[in-house]
């Protein structure tokens, strides 16, 4: 079965960066797209970018723009988050998640928890002030 493994998060300052990693593994994810979301105490989770696995297209959620840059390995079945400048206000459990078909052409359905069928445990990041 498919498994999604965060990794990277901990406890960093306002203003540093820091990369989150997923890890892959059960399936053939070819034409799938993958997606990163967060959710802070207390709130809804939120989208916070996305990748084709196919083509390497990309879409950010507007409060990250800008501020992230998520990529693939294909060799790995590996996604990263890079995000950078990051604020107290980034403080959440990150989680990466991945759909069953691509639905990167197709921005709300690529911002909606429920496209995704799979997801991580997620990785806590603090952002202190």
């Amino acid at each position: 079965q498919v498994q999604l493994v965060e990794s990277g998060g901990g406890l960093v300052q306002a203003g540093d960066s820091l990369t989150l990693s997923c890890a892959a593994s059960g399936g053939t994810f070819t034409g799938y797209t993958m997606g990163w979301f967060r959710q802070a105490p207390g709130k809804e989770r939120e989208f916070v970018a996305a990748i084709s696995w196919n083509t390497g297209g990309t879409y950010y959620s507007v409060p990250m723009n800008g501020r992230c840059t998520i990529s693939r390995d294909n060799a790995k079945n590996t996604v990263y988050l890079q995000m950078d400048s990051l604020k107290p206000e980034d403080t959440a459990v990150y989680s990466c998640a991945t759909s069953t078909r691509d639905v990167l052409k197709w921005r709300v359905a690529t911002s909606t928890p429920s496209t995704y069928s799979y997801w991580g445990q997620g990785t806590q990041v603090t952002v202190s002030s």
